[in-house]
Protein backbone atom coordinates (compact mmCIF):
# COMPACT_ATOMS: atom_id res chain seq x y z
CA UNK A 1 0.00 0.00 0.00
CA UNK A 2 1.21 3.60 -0.90
CA UNK A 3 2.04 5.19 2.30
CA UNK A 4 0.72 8.49 1.50
CA UNK A 5 -2.65 6.60 1.02
CA UNK A 6 -2.25 4.43 4.03
CA UNK A 7 -1.77 7.59 6.18
CA UNK A 8 -5.03 9.85 4.48
CA UNK A 9 -7.23 9.04 7.52
CA UNK A 10 -4.77 10.39 10.05
CA UNK A 11 -3.76 13.43 7.86
CA UNK A 12 -7.64 14.39 7.70
CA UNK A 13 -8.23 14.11 10.88
CA UNK A 14 -5.08 15.62 12.42
CA UNK A 15 -6.36 19.05 10.12
CA UNK A 16 -10.06 18.64 11.61
CA UNK A 17 -8.75 18.71 15.12
CA UNK A 18 -6.56 21.75 14.31
CA UNK A 19 -9.42 23.32 13.09
CA UNK A 20 -11.72 22.47 15.53
CA UNK A 21 -9.00 23.96 18.41
CA UNK A 22 -9.27 27.36 16.31
CA UNK A 23 -12.96 27.40 16.61
CA UNK A 24 -12.59 26.53 20.33
CA UNK A 25 -10.53 29.54 20.95
CA UNK A 26 -12.94 31.20 19.07
CA UNK A 27 -15.62 30.15 21.00
CA UNK A 28 -13.41 30.86 24.06
CA UNK A 29 -13.58 34.37 23.11
CA UNK A 30 -17.01 34.65 22.72
CA UNK A 31 -17.80 33.02 26.29
CA UNK A 32 -15.21 35.87 27.74
CA UNK A 33 -16.43 38.85 25.75
CA UNK A 34 -19.90 38.15 27.10
CA UNK A 35 -18.76 37.44 30.34
CA UNK A 36 -20.31 33.61 30.53
CA UNK A 37 -17.43 32.42 31.60
CA UNK A 38 -18.80 31.47 35.49
CA UNK A 39 -22.45 30.33 33.26
CA UNK A 40 -21.61 26.99 35.12
CA UNK A 41 -19.75 27.74 38.37
CA UNK A 42 -18.43 23.72 38.48
CA UNK A 43 -16.29 21.84 36.46
CA UNK A 44 -16.53 19.31 34.70
CA UNK A 45 -20.65 18.88 35.38
CA UNK A 46 -22.47 22.15 35.21
CA UNK A 47 -24.81 23.18 38.17
CA UNK A 48 -23.60 19.60 39.26
CA UNK A 49 -25.35 17.83 35.41
CA UNK A 50 -23.86 16.98 32.19
CA UNK A 51 -26.74 18.98 30.85
CA UNK A 52 -27.11 21.98 32.71
CA UNK A 53 -31.01 23.65 33.90
CA UNK A 54 -32.90 26.28 31.39
CA UNK A 55 -34.38 27.91 34.95
CA UNK A 56 -33.46 28.83 38.00
CA UNK A 57 -36.51 27.19 39.32
CA UNK A 58 -34.37 23.65 38.60
CA UNK A 59 -31.90 25.33 41.25
CA UNK A 60 -31.80 24.98 45.15
CA UNK A 61 -32.73 28.28 46.89
CA UNK A 62 -28.88 27.99 48.47
CA UNK A 63 -27.04 27.26 45.46
CA UNK A 64 -25.10 30.36 45.59
CA UNK A 65 -23.94 29.99 48.90
CA UNK A 66 -23.14 25.79 47.71
CA UNK A 67 -21.19 26.14 44.72
CA UNK A 68 -19.55 29.57 46.62
CA UNK A 69 -18.25 26.65 49.24
CA UNK A 70 -17.67 24.03 46.78
CA UNK A 71 -15.40 26.61 44.77
CA UNK A 72 -13.43 27.63 47.82
CA UNK A 73 -12.76 24.62 49.25
CA UNK A 74 -11.34 23.52 45.89
CA UNK A 75 -9.27 27.19 45.98
CA UNK A 76 -7.60 26.06 48.95
CA UNK A 77 -6.31 22.83 47.66
CA UNK A 78 -5.12 25.08 44.64
CA UNK A 79 -3.46 27.41 46.58
CA UNK A 80 -1.06 24.47 49.15
CA UNK A 81 -0.24 23.58 45.17
CA UNK A 82 0.58 27.06 44.35
CA UNK A 83 2.64 27.30 47.60
CA UNK A 84 4.81 23.79 46.74
CA UNK A 85 5.95 25.25 43.33
CA UNK A 86 7.16 28.40 44.88
CA UNK A 87 4.28 30.62 44.23
CA UNK A 88 2.60 32.10 47.30
CA UNK A 89 1.55 35.39 46.17
CA UNK A 90 -0.86 33.56 44.12
CA UNK A 91 -1.84 31.07 46.78
CA UNK A 92 -2.42 34.00 49.50
CA UNK A 93 -4.31 36.18 46.56
CA UNK A 94 -6.56 33.36 45.30
CA UNK A 95 -7.34 32.37 49.92
CA UNK A 96 -7.65 35.85 50.49
CA UNK A 97 -10.03 37.44 47.75
CA UNK A 98 -13.60 37.41 48.92
CA UNK A 99 -14.49 38.30 45.43
CA UNK A 100 -13.81 35.04 43.99
CA UNK A 101 -16.46 33.16 45.74
CA UNK A 102 -19.00 35.40 45.05
CA UNK A 103 -21.62 33.81 43.16
CA UNK A 104 -23.57 35.40 40.65
CA UNK A 105 -27.02 35.11 39.80
CA UNK A 106 -27.91 32.17 37.36
CA UNK A 107 -28.54 33.27 34.01
CA UNK A 108 -29.53 30.43 31.21
CA UNK A 109 -28.01 32.74 28.39
CA UNK A 110 -24.62 32.55 30.19
CA UNK A 111 -25.07 29.12 31.37
CA UNK A 112 -25.42 27.61 27.64
CA UNK A 113 -22.96 29.96 26.45
CA UNK A 114 -20.75 28.35 28.82
CA UNK A 115 -22.04 25.07 28.15
CA UNK A 116 -21.54 25.28 24.27
CA UNK A 117 -17.78 26.10 24.96
CA UNK A 118 -17.58 22.84 26.91
CA UNK A 119 -18.88 20.76 24.66
CA UNK A 120 -16.71 21.76 22.24
CA UNK A 121 -13.64 21.59 24.38
CA UNK A 122 -14.96 17.99 24.87
CA UNK A 123 -15.19 17.07 21.35
CA UNK A 124 -12.06 18.07 21.31
CA UNK A 125 -10.24 15.98 23.60
CA UNK A 126 -12.02 12.88 21.96
CA UNK A 127 -10.34 13.82 18.43
CA UNK A 128 -7.22 14.20 19.89
CA UNK A 129 -7.53 10.79 21.79
CA UNK A 130 -8.40 9.57 18.36
CA UNK A 131 -5.24 11.26 16.62
CA UNK A 132 -2.88 9.42 19.43
CA UNK A 133 -4.40 6.18 18.55
CA UNK A 134 -4.26 7.04 14.55
CA UNK A 135 -0.34 8.07 15.00
CA UNK A 136 -0.16 4.45 16.29
CA UNK A 137 0.60 3.71 12.55
CA UNK A 138 3.65 6.15 11.99
CA UNK A 139 5.96 4.06 14.89
CA UNK A 140 7.64 2.68 12.26
CA UNK A 141 8.25 5.01 9.98
CA UNK A 142 8.42 8.31 12.20
CA UNK A 143 8.02 8.22 15.63
CA UNK A 144 8.37 11.61 16.56
CA UNK A 145 4.62 11.41 14.63
CA UNK A 146 3.67 9.34 17.76
CA UNK A 147 5.39 10.97 20.45
CA UNK A 148 4.12 13.99 19.75
CA UNK A 149 0.68 13.18 19.33
CA UNK A 150 0.72 11.38 22.84
CA UNK A 151 2.28 14.98 24.22
CA UNK A 152 -0.95 16.68 22.85
CA UNK A 153 -3.32 14.59 24.66
CA UNK A 154 -1.78 15.61 28.01
CA UNK A 155 -1.42 18.91 27.38
CA UNK A 156 -4.86 19.14 26.54
CA UNK A 157 -5.74 17.15 29.73
CA UNK A 158 -3.43 19.73 31.38
CA UNK A 159 -5.33 22.48 30.02
CA UNK A 160 -8.80 20.80 31.16
CA UNK A 161 -7.11 20.51 34.33
CA UNK A 162 -6.18 24.39 34.26
CA UNK A 163 -9.88 25.09 33.12
CA UNK A 164 -11.45 23.53 36.46
CA UNK A 165 -9.27 26.45 38.91
CA UNK A 166 -10.13 29.17 35.78
CA UNK A 167 -13.82 28.65 36.77
CA UNK A 168 -13.17 27.83 40.89
CA UNK A 169 -11.21 31.14 41.15
CA UNK A 170 -14.22 32.89 39.56
CA UNK A 171 -11.85 33.61 36.42
CA UNK A 172 -9.19 35.68 38.14
CA UNK A 173 -6.86 37.51 34.72
CA UNK A 174 -3.90 35.62 35.17
CA UNK A 175 -5.23 31.95 35.12
CA UNK A 176 -7.13 33.03 31.79
CA UNK A 177 -4.16 34.27 30.56
CA UNK A 178 -1.89 30.47 31.54
CA UNK A 179 -5.25 28.83 29.93
CA UNK A 180 -5.02 31.05 26.79
CA UNK A 181 -0.99 30.01 26.38
CA UNK A 182 -1.54 26.46 27.01
CA UNK A 183 -4.33 26.43 24.29
CA UNK A 184 -1.50 28.44 22.09
CA UNK A 185 0.67 26.05 22.34
CA UNK A 186 -1.13 22.73 21.38
CA UNK A 187 -1.92 25.07 18.58
CA UNK A 188 1.79 24.93 17.77
CA UNK A 189 1.97 21.25 18.37
CA UNK A 190 -0.87 19.87 16.01
CA UNK A 191 0.70 22.51 13.31
CA UNK A 192 3.92 20.74 13.72
CA UNK A 193 2.50 17.67 13.79
CA UNK A 194 0.62 18.52 10.26
CA UNK A 195 4.07 19.80 9.04
CA UNK A 196 5.51 16.33 9.68
CA UNK A 197 3.06 14.04 8.32
CA UNK A 198 3.08 16.33 4.90
CA UNK A 199 6.51 17.36 4.39
CA UNK A 200 7.45 15.11 1.73
CA UNK A 201 4.70 16.21 -0.51
CA UNK A 202 5.39 20.00 -0.24
CA UNK A 203 8.51 19.74 -2.53
CA UNK A 204 9.46 23.54 -1.33
CA UNK A 205 11.96 25.56 -3.44
CA UNK A 206 14.86 27.12 -1.04
CA UNK A 207 14.86 30.68 -1.68
CA UNK A 208 17.91 32.30 -2.57
CA UNK A 209 18.38 34.54 0.75
CA UNK A 210 17.17 32.08 2.79
CA UNK A 211 18.80 32.77 5.73
CA UNK A 212 17.39 35.80 5.53
CA UNK A 213 13.86 35.14 5.63
CA UNK A 214 14.12 32.75 8.01
CA UNK A 215 15.28 35.46 9.90
CA UNK A 216 12.81 37.71 9.15
CA UNK A 217 10.25 35.22 9.59
CA UNK A 218 11.77 34.19 13.04
CA UNK A 219 11.10 37.91 14.04
CA UNK A 220 7.88 38.04 12.66
CA UNK A 221 7.00 35.19 14.76
CA UNK A 222 8.65 36.90 18.06
CA UNK A 223 6.74 39.80 17.58
CA UNK A 224 3.61 38.39 17.06
CA UNK A 225 4.31 36.06 19.85
CA UNK A 226 5.06 39.28 22.33
CA UNK A 227 1.96 41.12 21.24
CA UNK A 228 -0.17 38.14 22.07
CA UNK A 229 1.06 38.35 25.46
CA UNK A 230 0.76 41.94 25.53
CA UNK A 231 -2.29 42.00 24.46
CA UNK A 232 -3.30 39.30 27.47
CA UNK A 233 -2.37 41.78 29.61
CA UNK A 234 -4.36 44.69 28.27
CA UNK A 235 -7.39 41.86 28.62
CA UNK A 236 -6.22 41.58 32.40
CA UNK A 237 -6.20 45.79 32.66
CA UNK A 238 -9.68 45.47 31.04
CA UNK A 239 -11.37 42.45 33.15
CA UNK A 240 -10.40 44.37 35.80
CA UNK A 241 -11.64 47.57 35.22
CA UNK A 242 -14.91 46.16 33.36
CA UNK A 243 -15.26 44.11 37.11
CA UNK A 244 -15.04 47.33 39.01
CA UNK A 245 -17.78 49.29 36.66
CA UNK A 246 -19.87 45.94 36.77
CA UNK A 247 -19.51 45.34 33.21
CA UNK A 248 -21.12 49.02 32.41
CA UNK A 249 -19.47 51.96 30.66
CA UNK A 250 -17.91 49.71 28.29
CA UNK A 251 -16.55 52.79 26.25
CA UNK A 252 -14.21 53.95 29.35
CA UNK A 253 -12.47 50.54 29.69
CA UNK A 254 -9.90 51.58 27.24
CA UNK A 255 -8.81 54.89 28.78
CA UNK A 256 -8.52 53.37 31.96
CA UNK A 257 -6.43 50.06 30.74
CA UNK A 258 -3.36 52.02 31.29
CA UNK A 259 0.17 51.70 29.95
CA UNK A 260 -0.62 48.44 28.72
CA UNK A 261 -3.07 49.42 25.75
CA UNK A 262 -0.15 51.71 24.76
CA UNK A 263 2.25 49.97 24.09
CA UNK A 264 0.43 46.92 22.85
CA UNK A 265 -1.11 49.56 20.33
CA UNK A 266 2.32 50.86 19.31
CA UNK A 267 3.57 47.31 18.79
CA UNK A 268 1.23 47.04 15.96
CA UNK A 269 3.20 49.49 13.57
CA UNK A 270 6.28 47.42 14.35
CA UNK A 271 4.39 43.95 13.40
CA UNK A 272 3.10 45.83 10.72
CA UNK A 273 6.43 47.04 8.98
CA UNK A 274 8.05 43.64 9.57
CA UNK A 275 5.47 41.69 7.93
CA UNK A 276 5.43 44.01 4.61
CA UNK A 277 9.37 43.17 5.01
CA UNK A 278 8.78 39.53 5.02
CA UNK A 279 6.38 39.79 2.19
CA UNK A 280 8.36 42.10 -0.08
CA UNK A 281 11.32 39.72 0.52
CA UNK A 282 9.55 36.76 -0.23
CA UNK A 283 7.58 38.26 -3.31
CA UNK A 284 10.83 39.58 -4.89
CA UNK A 285 12.58 36.25 -4.83
CA UNK A 286 12.23 34.41 -7.78
CA UNK A 287 13.07 31.01 -6.45
CA UNK A 288 10.91 31.27 -3.95
CA UNK A 289 7.69 28.82 -3.98
CA UNK A 290 3.97 30.04 -4.90
CA UNK A 291 2.61 28.39 -1.73
CA UNK A 292 4.72 30.50 0.97
CA UNK A 293 4.51 33.83 -1.22
CA UNK A 294 0.42 33.03 -0.77
CA UNK A 295 0.89 32.47 3.19
CA UNK A 296 2.53 36.11 3.04
CA UNK A 297 -0.10 37.73 1.47
CA UNK A 298 -2.46 35.61 3.74
CA UNK A 299 -0.71 37.09 6.75
CA UNK A 300 -0.36 40.53 5.64
CA UNK A 301 -4.15 40.86 5.03
CA UNK A 302 -4.89 39.59 8.28
CA UNK A 303 -2.26 41.74 9.89
CA UNK A 304 -4.16 44.54 8.45
CA UNK A 305 -7.74 43.27 9.81
CA UNK A 306 -6.30 42.73 13.46
CA UNK A 307 -5.23 46.26 13.59
CA UNK A 308 -8.53 47.17 12.34
CA UNK A 309 -10.54 45.38 14.53
CA UNK A 310 -8.04 46.88 17.38
CA UNK A 311 -9.61 50.01 16.44
CA UNK A 312 -12.71 49.80 16.64
CA UNK A 313 -12.28 47.60 19.94
CA UNK A 314 -10.44 51.29 21.14
CA UNK A 315 -12.58 53.76 19.63
CA UNK A 316 -16.24 51.81 20.02
CA UNK A 317 -16.25 51.02 23.34
CA UNK A 318 -14.90 47.26 22.52
CA UNK A 319 -17.86 45.70 20.91
CA UNK A 320 -18.52 42.16 22.51
CA UNK A 321 -18.91 40.72 18.98
CA UNK A 322 -15.28 41.90 18.15
CA UNK A 323 -13.61 40.79 21.39
CA UNK A 324 -13.18 36.73 19.71
CA UNK A 325 -12.74 37.96 16.56
CA UNK A 326 -9.26 39.93 17.82
CA UNK A 327 -8.01 37.07 19.62
CA UNK A 328 -8.87 34.34 16.71
CA UNK A 329 -6.80 36.48 13.81
CA UNK A 330 -3.82 37.09 16.26
CA UNK A 331 -3.83 32.79 17.05
CA UNK A 332 -4.40 32.15 13.32
CA UNK A 333 -1.54 34.68 12.05
CA UNK A 334 0.53 33.30 14.58
CA UNK A 335 -0.05 29.50 13.86
CA UNK A 336 0.52 30.18 10.02
CA UNK A 337 3.67 32.30 10.32
CA UNK A 338 5.17 28.84 12.47
CA UNK A 339 3.96 27.08 9.22
CA UNK A 340 5.69 29.22 7.36
CA UNK A 341 8.71 29.08 9.00
CA UNK A 342 8.76 25.19 8.94
CA UNK A 343 8.67 25.02 5.19
CA UNK A 344 11.30 27.54 4.56
CA UNK A 345 13.43 25.79 7.15
CA UNK A 346 13.02 22.63 5.15
CA UNK A 347 13.03 23.69 1.76
CA UNK A 348 15.31 22.30 -0.84
CA UNK A 349 17.97 23.95 -2.83
CA UNK A 350 17.08 24.30 -6.52
CA UNK A 351 19.25 21.57 -8.39
CA UNK A 352 21.27 24.00 -11.32
CA UNK A 353 20.29 22.76 -14.87
CA UNK A 354 23.46 23.24 -17.33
Amino acid sequence: MNTNNKHTGFKKLSFATLIAVYFLILVGGVVRSTGSGMGCPDWPTCFGNWVPPTDVKELPKDYKEYYANYRLEKNIRFAKLLNFIGMPEKADQIVNDESITVEGDFNVYKTWTEYANRLTGATIGFLIFAMMLGSISYLREDKTVFYLSVLTFLMVGFEGWIGAFVVSTNLMPWMITIHMVLALMIVLLLIYINFRIRRNSLNSTAPDDKKMIITLTVLCLATMGIQIILGTQVRESIDIVATELSFALRETWISKAGLSFLIHRSFSLLILGLHVWLLYSVLKNRHQSTFIKNIGRYVLALIAIEIMSGIIMAYFGIPPFIQPIHLLFSTIIFGMLYYMYLVIVNSKNKIATS
